[in-house]
């Protein structure tokens, strides 16, 4: 697999899209990702065994002993890009974008009307916490695990600030993605911070759309 260059991806102009269904985040609806979240001090975040090489366990004590980092976790659109930066992991990427990447530009103050998504992860040590500090709307594209994923397993779900999310290990995910301008998320996850990525535009040829609803 490639190394990702996050922050110029270098994608192939006039992709298709497939667009994700926006679902209202609950404890329902998001049965099998994750879980809201009133309060970040009484969030634990799970952490995953390392796996064992053969046919010999991995000791019961051991393994599990690298817990967990945390740091504030930034979305913000700079014109047609949406960023994000990860104090947590020194994570720095383009998350999204409002338009067709070739077409980007940075500098306005236009609010997006979509959100094109290139790329998704997940993290096979341990699970991850994202909590608003700021209490307005937020979305994050999810997909249940499975190596075999496709773009069609995507749900977008919508947050409305006041409450934060938790996902289980293995859940496909790309961040957070504030509806417009600035947005401060506290975030806690693994410490190995081990990636697993699909990359929707060279894999698929296609990227992933969602259009959040008027007055986010």
């Amino acid at each position: 697999m490639p190394i990702f260059d996050f922050l110029d991806p270098q994608l192939p102009a006039q992709l298709p899209t497939v667009l994700m269904p926006i679902v209202e985040a609950t404890d329902a609806s998001l049965e099998g990702f994750g879980r809201l979240v009133a309060d970040p001090d009484q969030c634990n975040v799970e952490i995953v065994r390392w796996p064992a090489q053969g046919t010999r366990p991995v000791d019961e004590d051991t393994g599990d002993e690298a817990g967990t980092t945390e740091g504030i976790f930034v979305s913000e659109w700079n014109g047609d890009i949406l960023y994000g930066s990860n104090e947590a992991v020194g994570g720095h990427y383009i998350l999204a974008y409002a338009t067709d990447p070739a077409q980007a530009q940075e500098g306005h103050a236009r609010e997006p009307s979509r959100m094109l998504l290139w790329h998704a992860n997940y993290h096979p040590d341990g699970g991850q916490l994202f909590f608003p500090l700021d209490n307005r709307p937020f979305y994050v594209p999810l997909a249940l695990p499975g190596d075999d994923i496709t773009p069609h397993r995507f749900t977008c779900f919508r947050f409305t600030g006041e409450h934060g999310l938790y996902i289980h290990p293995g859940i496909w995910h790309e961040g957070v993605f504030t509806a417009q301008g600035k947005q401060r998320f506290f975030d806690k996850q693994g410490a190995v911070h081990a990636r697993v990525s699909v990359d929707f535009a060279r894999e698929f040829n296609c990227l992933l759309e969602a259009r959040p609803g008027k007055g986010d």
